[in-house]
C-alpha cells in the first residue's frame, strides 16, 4: 500500500491546534550563549549551529509542534558588516531551516514536527528596538526591496511556513504580503502590538485586514507583546480575517533599556490558551522569556483540548450518521 503524502501546514491547522515554541534567545542565553552581537541569536548559525540544534530540540522534547528558525535577525546587510559574503549569508539563512529539521528528525515519538522560518522585521537588523517602534522612514518599495532577497532564499529551503513575524508596522505588512504572493511557501503574519494598535499607532483592525484576501497567509495574530494584550487580540483577528490566529506572546515581564535586563512578574499562564482556542486560535506558543518549562505546561493545556475537540467531532459526527440513516435502520433501532 502507498504511504500517504504528509498533510500540508493549511491543513494541519484546520485538523487541530498546533504548539509553538518558546523563546530562542532566552533558550540560547539558558545555555551560557552570549548574545550581546548585533546578529543576536542568527550569530550561532555561523559560530555553533549545534547550539541552534540544541535549542529547538529543547522545545520539540516539551511538546512544541513547531519550531521557528533563527533566521529573525538574519538578514544580507547584518551578516555583511561582520564580513560575510553574500554567498555565504545566504548558505546562512537556509542552514537555519535545515537545523530546525535536524532537531525535528532527532526527536522520538514519530509525530509530524513542522519548521516555521521566521523573517523578523526591519528594525530587528537595525539592533536599536526599531522592531517596536515601526515607522522607519523607508517607502513600502524600500521595505520590499529590503526583504525580498533573504524571503526568497528561506522559501527556497522549503520550510513548511513562514513565520512574518513580530511586524510592528502594517506598512511593513503590505511590502511582506506582496512578496508571498508566488513563493508557493504558506506564511503566517504576526504582530507586535500595545493595546488595540499596533506598535506603529495603526489601529490593529485596519492591519489584521490587510492578510484576509491574501490566499497564501494561512493565520494572522500577534506575538512578543503582552499576554493580556495578545487576549484581547486574539478574537479580533479571527473576525476581521476569517483565518486561523497565531499567538505567541511574552511572559509578561518589561525589558528595561536603561539597565539591560528584565522587571516584573511574569504573566504568561497556560490556562491562557483556553480562551485562545475559544476564541479562533489555532498556533499557540510564546515569545520571550518564555521557555521549556512554559511551552510544556501550554502543551499539555493543548492537549485536554484536542482531546476534548475529538470528542465532541465523534459525537456530531454519530448525530450526522444517524440523522442520515436509512428510514429502516432507524426502526430497527427504536
Amino acid at each position: 500500500m502507498p504511504i500517504a503524502p504528509p498533510p500540508d501546514f493549511a491543513a494541519a491547522l484546520a485538523a487541530g491546534p498546533l504548539v509553538l515554541d518558546g523563546g530562542m534567545s532566552n533558550q540560547l542565553a539558558a545555555a551560557g550563549h552570549d548574545l550581546s552581537d548585533e546578529l543576536w541569536s542568527a550569530r550561532l548559525l555561523a559560530d555553533d549551529p549545534e547550539a541552534v540544534v540544541a535549542a529547538h530540540r529543547a522545545y520539540f522534547a516539551a511538546g512544541a509542534d513547531v519550531a521557528i528558525t533563527a533566521s529573525y535577525q538574519a538578514s544580507f546587510e547584518g551578516f555583511a558588516r561582520r564580513g560575510v559574503g553574500h554567498t555565504d549569508a545566504a548558505r546562512l539563512l537556509a542552514s537555519s531551516v535545515e537545523l530546525a529539521r535536524e532537531a525535528a528528525r532527532a526527536e522520538p515519538g514519530g509525530r509530524r514536527r513542522w519548521v516555521a522560518a521566521s523573517v523578523g522585521p526591519y528594525g530587528a537588523v537595525l539592533a536599536d528596538g526599531s522592531e517596536y517602534r515601526g515607522r522607519y522612514g523607508l517607502s513600502t518599495a524600500e521595505l520590499v526591496a529590503f526583504h525580498r532577497p533573504r524571503l526568497e532564499v528561506l522559501a527556497a529551503a522549503r520550510p513548511d511556513v513562514l513565520a512574518l513575524e513580530t511586524v510592528p508596522d502594517a506598512e511593513e505588512a503590505r511590502a511582506l504580503l506582496a512578496l508571498v504572493r508566488g513563493l508557493e511557501v504558506p506564511a503566517w503574519l504576526s504582530y507586535s502590538v500595545a493595546g488595540d494598535r499596533t506598535r506603529a499607532g495603526q489601529p490593529l483592525a485596519e492591519a489584521f485586514a490587510l492578510a484576509a484576501e491574501v490566499d497564501e497567509v494561512v493565520a494572522v495574530g500577534v506575538n512578543c507583546c503582552t499576554p493580556q494584550d495578545a487576549d484581547r487580540a486574539v478574537a479580533l483577528a479571527a473576525e476581521v480575517t476569517g483565518k486561523p490566529v497565531v499567538v505567541y506572546p511574552n511572559s509578561g515581564e518589561e525589558w528595561d533599556a536603561d539597565r539591560r535586563g528584565w522587571r516584573g512578574e511574569p504573566t504568561f499562564r497556560s490556562v491562557r490558551v483556553g480562551g485562545w482556542l475559544a476564541d479562533g486560535a489555532r498556533l499557540v506558543g510564546g515569545c520571550c522569556r518564555v521557555g521549556p518549562d512554559g511551552i510544556a505546561a501550554l502543551a499539555a493545556e493543548v492537549a485536554v483540548r484536542r482531546g476534548r475537540m475529538s470528542e465532541r467531532s465523534e459525537r456530531i459526527d454519530q448525530r450526522r450518521a444517524w440523522a442520515n440513516a436509512p428510514a429502516e435502520h432507524s426502526e430497527a433501532g427504536a
